[in-house]
């Protein structure tokens, strides 16, 4: 038990570098150059965001291995075979994977509130980590009771894809974009607690291998997704003549939570 505590351990340091490096260098093309004045660095990149194709390839294998293991005879043998391998070791199940799937959203707010800031602030990215986990759930929510995968403990069948990994890694991602342009180390801190969520999933017994890699896979493309949208999202919400001068302002925000969703309005004067 021990011996595989610690394998998983340097599995999940392992994984966390390579996903940090490759997301580094996909979106390496889409950094801009930065102005004295940080609003007007925001300002630029939000006129010019694009949604750049590198940045979906890690998405899209993840959530295309996923659901070929709903079919392909050796993949569906692996999840089967992945599963054997860690009731041989009768691991202890402990309920953190419901926590640290929010831990790397909880490090982003914490460090603002440090006073070391992310891209956006306080408002901004609460649009985006709220736009990622409504995506992640218009992903997921559906998908579970369209495929009906049983569960391995067979408590039901929503197991595919895994809405915990989708969650973690949505977060995770979301942590890497605050803070990829000035702390490359700090920005992939939130994949170890991502991966963590993902493998207690499986040694919880309530997910096979392909729906925590799927889940994974939503999870990276809903943040991406949220990013690419908030310049649409702001506008809407700013509305088109609005200045920065005014005297009022209000922001409606959708939010995800307990498998609610719902839309909150603030209104300032």
């Amino acid at each position: 038990m021990k011996k595989h505590f610690q394998k998983t351990l340097v599995y999940i340091m392992i994984l966390s570098l390579t996903l940090g490096r490759i997301n580094a260098q996909n979106t390496n093309d889409t950094v801009k150059v930065q102005k004295p004045a940080q609003d007007s660095m925001i300002t630029t990149e939000l006129k010019k965001s694009t949604l750049n194709y590198k940045s979906l390839i890690i998405p899209t294998a993840f959530i295309a291995y996923g659901v070929a293991g709903l079919s392909i005879k050796n993949l569906k043998q692996l999840n089967v075979s992945t599963k054997v391998e860690i009731n041989e070791h009768q691991p202890t199940q402990i309920k953190l994977d419901n926590y640290t799937q929010y831990a790397p959203a909880v490090m982003v707010y914490g460090l603002n509130a440090m006073g070391i800031r992310g891209k956006h602030n306080l408002r901004d990215r609460t649009i985006i980590y709220a736009s990622s986990q409504l995506i992640a759930a218009a992903f997921t929510m559906p998908l579970k009771y369209l495929v009906k995968e049983e569960r391995p403990d067979k408590s039901n069948t929503l197991s595919f894809p895994s809405g915990h990994a989708a969650t973690a890694f949505s977060s995770a991602q979301f942590m890497f974009r605050e803070y990829k342009d000035t702390n490359f180390w700090l920005s992939i801190s939130g994949y170890p607690f991502a991966i963590f969520t993902g493998v207690y999933r499986m040694l919880n017994d309530k997910h096979w291998l392909g729906d925590v890699v799927a889940g994974a896979g939503f999870g990276i493309l809903s943040t991406e997704l949220a990013y690419w949208l908030f310049p649409k999202i702001d506008n809407l919400l700013r509305g088109k003549n609005k200045t920065k001068s005014s005297l009022s302002s209000t922001m409606v925000m959708p939010f995800y939570q307990n498998k609610i969703v719902g839309i909150g309005l603030v209104k300032t004067f």
